[in-house]
């Protein structure tokens, strides 16, 4: 399977391209901006996915994305877009143009991994797929999608409140973090999203440190993104 990555940061590219190649057995190709990996695909490159940063000079990866969503040859690759924003706007802005998933730097293996199992129709998904998430809720695609928006304007809410209580020295802060953190893993376990709940789950063995809360919301942040994508993508 051939894989594109496309990244003007050697460092973050080679990374990433480590741990895509510790996922399997990958035939990796490599862009160092959108320009780059436009050219290629021109070419006749055609990669079953595109890992791409969301900001480069030359052609954004937002702009990328755009273009490759305009061009019927391309229409099969998935494409999952790379930032160290962690907003939902931003995902939400990627998804509306047709982004299959959403990465959040630093990279983490089990994330990319879940990208690369979402190619193969036996691999398991980030969690429920939608159908089952609605089922089980009872809910229709358009209800799944505004409580998948809600959440993520939560998370990201969540982001800033809970950086000011983990670096307050009272006991009472740091029970409401906790607390607040337990709702949000609950909110992903709702909504189907394992991956999320997961890491959130885990902050309650480790000291609560502002970089750990931020990446564990981020890979939340970044389930929700794909669950919302995976979810418009169902025929209404």
């Amino acid at each position: 399977m051939k894989v594109l990555v496309v990244d003007d940061d050697v460092v973050s590219r080679m990374v990433l391209m480590h741990l895509i190649d510790s996922c399997g057995s990958y035939e990796i190709h490599e862009a160092e901006d959108g320009e780059d990996a436009w050219r290629q695909l021109e070419e006749g490159l055609q990669p079953a996915i595109c890992f791409c940063d969301l900001r480069m000079p030359r052609l954004s990866g937002m702009a990328l994305l755009a273009r490759v969503r305009q061009t019927p040859a391309l229409a099969g690759m998935r494409f999952v877009l790379a930032s160290s924003a962690s907003d939902y706007a931003t995902m939400a802005e990627a998804s509306s143009l047709g982004a299959g998933g959403y990465l959040v730097k630093p990279f983490e293996r089990d994330l990319v991994l879940t990208q690369l199992a979402g190619l193969a129709p036996h691999a398991m998904p980030d969690g429920e797929s939608p159908l089952a998430t609605m089922a089980r809720l009872g809910i229709d695609r358009e209800r799944l999608l505004a409580y998948l928006g809600g959440f993520a304007q939560q998370l990201d809410s969540a982001t800033r409140e809970l950086g000011a209580l983990i670096r307050s020295s009272e006991a009472a802060d740091t029970a409401e973090a906790l607390a607040r953190l337990e709702k949000l893993g609950a909110g992903c376990i709702t909504l189907g999203l394992e991956s999320g709940a997961t890491r959130i789950a885990a902050l309650a063995h480790q000291p609560l440190e502002p970089g750990r809360v931020d990446a564990a919301i981020g890979a939340a942040l970044a389930a929700v993104a794909s669950q919302i994508a995976r979810t418009e993508g169902l025929d209404h």
